[in-house]
């Protein structure tokens, strides 16, 4: 474990100026990178400790925004939100490259190396990011089985990553067959985990505010899954002295 500096980036995306944090480890030297995207809900503390925690291992971590500074917690607002967002692959993609800019004008970010992780609508804007051809050197998702538009997925040069609850309902078994479908037919390398009796957004500790049903924090499958997307890192993304 090493010493982290963190600050908050302000930069803008999608016609709004996105708060970001970010998370560096201990010395001087270049390091690879990790993007990091939240739910639907937005930028919390949450996406913030994972980007710490990252950074402890080594890695510049970037936890990006999605709602310019907000965080969404009537459902209702987020899914007016998040709906068009999804449905819109090049929004999506805006907003991830204008966090790569971010991690371009940090100079401890090395990025011939680089990742991008994400978590519902974060995860998704993760795979356009793969989609639009970027040189990433692994992409994990979870709760975030979304699709592209036809072809595209050839694009993707590195493994892909995802995790999934069995019993989330936004991600039911055709989401999965016809994502897995894509993946195969664009010959990425894929894997794919279902974490049994998981809800969706497993892997977020319970919240004080109104969540839609099928929404459920699990916590042994929340500290597996970020087991796996740590293993998925070391394996594509190696942290060297």
């Amino acid at each position: 474990m090493t010493t982290i500096t963190t600050r908050t980036v302000e930069y803008p995306a999608d016609n709004l100026t996105m708060i970001g944090h970010l998370a560096l480890p201990a010395g001087a030297e270049r390091r690879p990178t990790v993007l990091i995207g939240p739910e639907g809900t937005g930028l919390s503390d949450v996406e913030r400790r994972r980007a710490d925690a990252l950074a402890e291992l080594g890695y510049v971590a970037l936890a990006f925004d999605l709602h310019g500074g907000r965080y969404l917690e009537d459902p209702e607002e987020m899914l007016a939100r998040c709906m068009p967002l999804l449905a819109d692959p090049d929004r999506m993609r805006g907003i991830g490259h204008a966090a790569l800019d971010v991690l371009r004008a940090e100079p401890r970010a090395d990025l011939d190396r680089t990742a991008a992780v994400g978590y519902g609508t974060g995860g998704a804007v993760a795979l356009e990011l793969g989609r639009d051809g970027v040189g990433l050197r692994a992409i994990g998702t979870v709760n975030a089985l979304t699709t592209g538009r036809p072809g595209e997925a050839a694009r993707i040069r590195c493994p892909v990553w995802a995790g999934v609850g069995s019993e989330d309902p936004i991600m039911p078994p055709a989401q999965r067959e016809a994502f897995t479908a894509e993946m195969q037919a664009a010959s990425v390398d894929w894997r794919l985990v279902v974490y049994g009796g998981a809800l969706h957004a497993f892997h977020h500790p319970s919240v004080d505010h109104t969540v839609r049903p099928g929404v459920g924090y699990h916590p042994q499958h929340a500290q597996r899954a970020w087991r796996d997307i740590v293993a998925l890192l070391s394996e594509c993304l190696p942290v060297t002295d």
